[in-house]
């Protein structure tokens, strides 16, 4: 136990450490004064029996309960007030901690691990550990100091008694130790079991118009029904695992206070202890394992928490990409990928690229799907590393940046737009929070997206579903084109950001793009003959190298994949119904 309270402070950082520690220094004030009970009636039996001066006893034990009382009153509320903010802070800041982790890890784990399970841990596990935690160290603590105060009240009384109860106490620790040992792989289980049913519910939830819309919703409920009922049993299990020893627990207890009540009677009557101290041990004996026996209940949970944090801290331990490069800001923006390659899960992706792109060109990437057009892309911009070879930015290694001033260089408009649950006018600030209002409303302008958004209810103060679900695929495809503005990054990289665009928008959606793009190195993915044309190179990828390479008019010279793309392109304009 003491061993996962250690992991869970050390996890929990040096600030909310030191709280955790000062809340028990004051839980060990808290029992001490819960112990000054024992005095307090020994005071009031002293009276009784002696017969004379009761009033004046009666008053020394209402001041000593008044001081245990106010004292607790104190301790409790500060001890609470450290251990929750503890608690709570902990989950908070390393729920940023993990995502700002997170920003740094290759995309291929994105790729390779559900979305669900990295939901679970920054939900489920943190909740956990910010107040099963918080509880168990509260609770635990609390009834071991407490029960260790009255034992040391007890010695000072009868050694005896002290003996028998710090018997019981140890007797009371082995069953523990020997359930929470028992709880280990119960525990391991409830949040696995927690996690796969997180999984069920995200992909449940994303996948839910293919359910419908293939009438899979038998199956798919069926799965999800699964997992909920495998977390119920899971949950079951884990309590039913611990009862037996709850069991033993509370009969140790009652059974040490039974032997004390029979021991301070025993001894009285042979004479070794006065009436005083018999009367006294005895009740004494009621109030010892109080604390105990709500710490044996709360240390099953213990596990859980060492589970939570090993969780958490699987993530937090992810390899991440080299990101101690430098704050550069390099003098020009030409980029050259050198004979790089590229592998995920052992498949080769890239296989010994070089291309040139001189700064303030338009370089077109085609190919067929599946070539390595995305992941080029990907590895310019280092959402991913190399195996091999280089990119350089301005002739210095984009290893060599810091990941924010790399990022500073690059801007992004993807095929698939994602908006976040917030107000348009902060959707479009994301690459730049400090701009006024009257940039936003330019970089809309530019985006020709400010007419659309006056009209909406609140205008720039629209608040807009998760994902943009409330706008159109034109709509988002233009807010994440003014988002690119507003950036004003000196690279950009368009993503198939006109391919799933209508007609009624595309002209405007063209448009902001060209205000996008003025003066500004261009890479672009795209499938649309007029949109790579005027591309001042075109490169065309197949199967993870480059295929062909030049201008429109020189490779329709030439009998290759871009010819056929564009014949096929034609062939299509041309068909009538």
């Amino acid at each position: 136990m003491f061993g996962v309270l250690k992991k869970f402070f050390l996890f929990s950082g040096k600030e909310n450490s030191r709280k955790f520690k000062r809340s028990i220094v004051i839980s060990l004030i808290d029992a001490l004064a819960s112990a000054l009970k024992i005095p307090a009636i020994m005071c009031v039996l002293m009276g009784v029996i002696e017969g004379k001066d009761l009033g004046k006893y009666i008053l020394g034990s209402i001041a000593i309960m008044a001081v245990s009382i106010v004292v607790g009153i104190l301790c409790k509320m500060s001890s609470t007030v450290l251990q929750t903010e503890g608690g709570y802070t902990t989950a908070a800041f390393k729920r940023i901690e993990m995502a700002e982790h997170l920003r740094y890890v290759p995309m291929g784990y994105f790729n390779s691990n559900s979305i669900g399970e990295i939901a679970s841990v920054t939900t489920n596990t943190m909740e956990n550990l910010g107040d099963v935690a918080t509880r168990v160290v509260m609770l635990t603590t609390q009834g071991l100091l407490e029960t260790s105060m009255i034992i040391l009240m007890i010695l000072l009384c009868d050694w005896r008694i002290a003996l028998v109860s710090f018997a019981g106490v140890a007797i009371f620790l082995v069953i523990n130790t020997v359930m929470q040992n028992a709880g280990k792989q119960a525990s391991s289980a409830k949040i696995d079991c927690d996690t796969e049913l997180i999984n069920q519910i995200m992909e449940y939830i994303q996948g839910i118009s293919e359910v419908k819309s293939y009438n899979l919703i038998g199956k798919q409920t069926k799965r999800l029904n699964a997992a909920n009922e495998a977390c119920v049993r899971a949950n079951v299990k884990m309590e039913l695992a611990y009862v037996p020893y709850h069991f033993l627990q509370s009969v140790v207890t009652k059974l040490t206070g039974a032997a004390i009540i029979g021991l301070s009677a025993y001894f009285y009557i042979n004479g070794s202890m006065s009436v005083l101290y018999a009367v006294g041990m005895s009740i004494a004996a009621f109030m010892l394992y109080g604390g105990l026996e709500t710490m044996g209940t709360f240390s099953s949970l213990i596990h859980v928490v060492s589970v939570c944090v090993d969780k958490a801290n699987v993530v937090l331990g992810l390899d991440t990409m080299d990101i101690d490069g430098k704050e550069l800001n390099p003098e020009n923006h030409d980029i050259e990928v050198k004979n790089i390659e590229f592998s995920y899960d052992k498949r080769k992706i890239i296989d010994g690229i070089s291309l040139t792109i001189p700064e303030k060109t338009t370089t077109a990437i085609v190919g067929p799907s599946g070539g390595g057009k995305t992941t080029l892309c990907n590895l310019i911009a280092r959402f991913w590393d190399v195996d091999s070879g280089e990119i350089t930015l301005g002739g210095t290694n984009v290893k060599d940046y810091s990941m924010n001033s790399l990022m500073n260089n690059f801007s992004f408009v993807f095929q698939n737009v994602y908006l976040f649950a917030d107000t348009i006018e902060n959707n479009i600030k994301f690459g730049r929070p400090e701009a006024t209002h009257e940039e936003v409303v330019e970089a809309a302008k530019k985006a020709c997206c400010h007419d659309f958004i006056s009209k909406l209810p609140d205008g720039y103060n629209t608040v807009i579903g998760e994902g943009g679900a409330t706008l159109s695929g034109g709509e988002k495809q233009r807010i994440s084109i003014a988002r690119a503005i507003m950036k004003d990054s000196p690279i950009i990289i368009l993503d198939e950001a006109t391919a799933n665009v209508d007609p009624e928008n595309e002209k405007e959606l063209t448009l902001a793009v060209d205000a996008l793009t003025k003066e500004k190195t261009i890479i672009m993915i795209a499938h649309r003959l007029k949109t790579v044309r005027h591309a001042d190179q075109i490169v065309v990828v197949d199967q993870g190298r480059i295929a062909q390479k030049g201008t429109h008019e020189e490779l329709m010279k030439q009998d290759g994949i871009y010819r056929r793309f564009v014949d096929s392109r034609e062939l299509a304009v041309s068909w009538k119904i």
